[in-house]
């Protein structure tokens, strides 16, 4: 009786050994070959605390796989308008920020730091405040359509003050970087 019970025991941990292993096997694509976003991970997330407006989310994505990712968007119920920005010099030599066309590509076990004065992730026309111990989640969304989700402190924070004018979320391509805004 105690070799049977003692048999169904081994029988039972190799099942479930195979199952799990099985398990481990299965996913979005070739295990060997992970997809976009599936080695990604987000580092220290925060948001600048604000009353209205728009403000700036940072941290730093690591790409913890063999591959190069591209982070071509986000998203966050906090509004329904976010962007991927960067800071260049334009044609005069000022810094100013706009728009990442084409989203931010992050090499191979490679880091991309969202840093204030630098690429962050702007969200604009915030249907309401930011106060400072709360939390905001947010989508990353990858070229090969995988995801990656986050939730963001928001702090207070003194500096990353852009000013930007102009149209409609203000003139991004002509606000100096190093100017007053809420950001």
């Amino acid at each position: 009786m105690k070799n049977s019970l003692t048999l169904r025991i081994a029988a039972l941990c190799a099942a479930a050994a195979v199952t799990l292993s099985g398990c481990a096997a299965t996913g979005a694509g070739d295990s060997s070959t992970p997809a976009q976003g599936a080695s990604a991970t987000m580092k220290d997330p925060w948001l600048k605390a604000v009353d209205d407006g728009m403000t700036a989310g940072f941290g730093t994505i690591v790409n913890n796989g063999d591959h190069e990712v591209t982070v071509t968007a986000v998203t966050s119920p906090a509004s329904d308008d976010l962007e991927l920005h960067e800071t260049v010099a334009n044609e005069s030599g000022a810094m100013v920020m706009r728009e990442k066309t084409g989203g931010f590509t992050i090499p191979a076990h490679g880091e991309l730091h969202l840093e204030p004065g630098g690429s962050h992730i702007m969200l604009m026309d915030l249907p309401k405040a930011l106060a400072p111990g709360s939390e905001v989640s947010m989508t990353l969304q990858f070229s090969d359509q995988s995801t990656l989700e986050f939730s963001a402190p928001v702090k207070d924070f003194a500096g990353a003050n852009e000013n930007y004018h102009g149209s409609e979320h203000g003139d991004l391509d002509d606000a100096p970087a190093e100017s007053t805004h809420d950001h």
